[in-house]
């Protein structure tokens, strides 16, 4: 009877473990947003050493191959529009922060959170339903392949 109970346990583990965790863990998207999680916010950032929205958004988008404008009003310009059902991980997500139309930008990473460059934060996860970013959404725009999509990790814990 224990090795029963201990056998269903260790299975049970075991498939929680695996449908939490990302089916793409390798991704090319995984591989550029991970390594930067804790960056620091940086207004006009580009780099490693500081990210704005955008610049957070174009270094991860061009670690992958794809050029993005510069700016959060430009890249909502570009790709085809997403609704938020549809959305999947590697999607940009649009947000009116500021009362003033476009003016924050961060990628979807799945399961309704979101990697972005948050001034208090840094680069960070954070649901879309969060308190301060639910009633700021705007719309996404998806910019990458069907192909890329393929390849997006959608586990970020």
């Amino acid at each position: 009877m224990k090795k029963k109970l201990a056998a269903i346990s260790l299975g049970l583990t075991l498939a929680l473990t695996i449908s939490t965790g990302s089916a793409f863990a390798n991704s090319k998207l995984d591989n550029a947003i991970k390594p930067v999680i804790g960056v620091s916010y940086k207004m006009g950032g580009t780099t490693t050493k500081g990210f704005d929205c955008s610049g957070f958004t174009g270094y991860v988008f061009k670690k992958i191959g794809i050029t993005l404008p510069r700016a959060s009003t430009s890249q909502y310009k570009v790709g085809t529009p997403v609704a938020k059902k549809n959305l999947k991980a590697g999607d940009l997500v649009f947000f009116n922060t500021s009362g003033r139309g476009v003016s924050h930008v961060g990628i979807y990473v799945g399961g309704g959170k979101f990697a972005h460059s948050s001034t208090s934060r840094g680069v960070t996860i954070t649901a879309l339903n969060s308190s301060y970013f639910a009633n700021k959404y705007i719309g996404a725009k998806r910019v990458m392949s069907a192909t890329k999509y393929k390849a997006v990790a959608v586990d970020y814990n």
